[in-house]
């Protein structure tokens, strides 16, 4: 490999002028356990941003995550509140950060000449690189919507011709041909495979509905699959091997209906300590005749153990068996260089954690592949590196609709997908919104049950209408709908 230009000649340069960042309440449906907590409420972050060109040109763009609590800071002294106002903290050293260097740059340019500084200020502040991660990675797709606006392209054309600048500008990124890695990425496909999550309070069967909703929308597993088609599942497990088995079973009896064959990742949200239980999981799943099938599809095994030692843990015993990812320890750059040392096959993508980290992992898998075969563990053709796409309860519009593309970009076939099922869509946005996102994405949502929502056939979710102008999205928030991001307590706490 060789080393990319430091800035690509072709990749236009332009000047961060405004950042407005806001936010908006999402109440969910359904609860949804991960990890340590259950969610029912949460804010939802946006960024509006307006950048400049040299000959004078403006341009606005946008993106939108939700404030998940107690998945970037897993720190049980820590509220839900504590959580939202840290991720409110890194929105705004991040926002300060890029407003106050006005000199035109790359969109890459302008990510790689505020990385280290940032993640520097927020660690001094008590944040972890994870939580860092958060604020950079709102504004940097907020700012690749303004640059494709303002040059006419979409996502995918805009990345693929290089013409956001990545290159040896930071040096996690040099060692790599940069157009060339780009060149290869995979054109936009029309749908992607859509992963149900089945949390750990959902309900499997009807049996399981102790307070009903009512809405009309699925509510059991059973239900998502006769309204849905899923072919693909994502099973959270509690660490509990004996709890964790008996769940399992009970998702297989159900799983075991389908006639088409299936594909299950199982999410370990680090609830384990240790290699060796993971290994006492999967032994049991081996010798339960029941779960033979789910067995036999699982994909991958994401973050099974916690972040405190993940990356200080052997998972090659675990891996000859199945391939693990990491989601929760990939918080600095360099995160999968040390995993995979580790044994560790995959790693997740997720907008939250930034677009050009997503890239920089996409373009470390080929060419790892490029020196190795695939394990025994992996799937018959099966790379050996690989990434998977994950959700963090991605809402419908801006949010859903930037990680649906950018997951397609890498490739990859399969995505994680649960705000669907655990918000009412678009229930609570006004309905000019709502109108707009349909009108300009008709392929993608559908009006049913009284709003507008994700629409999923087979288990697909059709996403070629993402292939426009701008960051994947034709439509824009309702900005008057909102608030401008609430005060946070400073940080350092005493």
């Amino acid at each position: 490999m060789t080393a990319s230009a430091a800035n690509p000649p072709d990749a236009p340069r332009f000047a961060v002028r405004e950042i407005a960042l806001l936010e908006r309440p999402v109440h969910l449906r359904l609860p949804f356990r991960f990890g340590v907590v259950t969610l029912t409420e949460c804010p939802q972050a946006f960024a509006h941003a307006r950048i400049e060109l040299p000959d004078g040109r403006s341009a606005w763009g946008a993106a939108a995550e939700l404030m998940a609590p107690k998945w970037f800071d897993k720190n049980l002294a820590l509220s839900n509140d504590d959580n939202f106002d840290q991720l409110r903290d890194v929105l705004r050293l991040a926002r300060d950060a890029y407003l106050a260097d006005v000199s035109p740059d790359t969109a890459f340019g302008h990510f790689a000449r505020h990385h280290d500084a940032h993640q520097a200020a927020a660690a001094s502040r008590g944040h972890n690189p994870l939580l860092a991660s958060y604020g950079p990675a709102l504004l940097d797709r907020a700012l690749l919507d303004a640059l494709c606006r303002a040059i006419g392209r979409s996502f995918y054309a805009a990345v693929r011709g290089n013409s956001v600048g990545l290159g040896a500008r930071h040096a996690a990124f040099a060692p790599f041909d940069w157009p060339r890695t780009l060149h290869a990425l995979a054109p936009p496909a029309t749908s992607i495979a859509a992963r149900h999550t089945v949390g750990l309070l959902d309900a499997i069967t009807a049996a399981d509905l102790t307070q009903p909703v009512h809405d009309g929308l699925p509510e059991t597993l059973e239900q998502v699959i006769e309204r849905y088609g899923h072919r693909h599942f994502k099973l959270k497990v509690a660490g509990r091997v004996d709890d964790d088995v008996a769940r399992l079973t009970r998702i297989a009896a159900v799983l075991e209906r389908i006639g088409e064959p299936i594909v299950v990742s199982l999410d370990g949200n680090e609830q384990y300590d240790s290699a060796d239980g993971v290994l006492e999981l999967l032994a049991r799943l081996r010798a339960t005749p029941a779960l033979a099938r789910l067995l036999d599809a699982i994909a991958f095994i994401e973050q099974p153990i916690a972040r405190k030692s993940a990356l200080d843990t052997d998972v090659r015993a675990i891996a000859a068996i199945r391939p693990v990812i990491v989601d929760e320890s990939d918080g600095e750059l360099d995160a999968f260089v040390r995993a995979r040392a580790r044994g560790y096959g995959g790693i997740s993508s997720k907008t939250c954690k930034g677009a050009y980290r997503s890239l920089l992992n996409a373009a470390r898998c080929a060419a790892w592949n490029a020196e190795r075969a695939a394990p025994s563990s992996a799937a018959p053709g099966a790379p050996r590196y690989f990434m998977s796409g994950e959700d963090l309860t991605t809402q419908a519009g801006l949010a859903v609709q930037q990680d649906l593309a950018l997951v397609n970009l890498l490739g990859i076939a399969h995505v994680e997908r649960n705000g669907h099922h655990y918000v009412n869509g678009m229930a609570a946005l006004p309905e000019r919104e709502q109108s707009a996102f349909l009108a300009a994405h008709p392929d993608l949502y559908e009006r049913s049950h009284g709003a507008v929502r994700v629409r999923i056939e087979r288990g697909r979710i059709a996403i070629g209408s993402l292939d426009g102008t701008g960051y994947a999205s034709g439509a824009l928030p309702a900005w008057d709908a909102m608030t401008p991001l609430a005060p946070a307590p400073e940080f350092p706490r005493s």
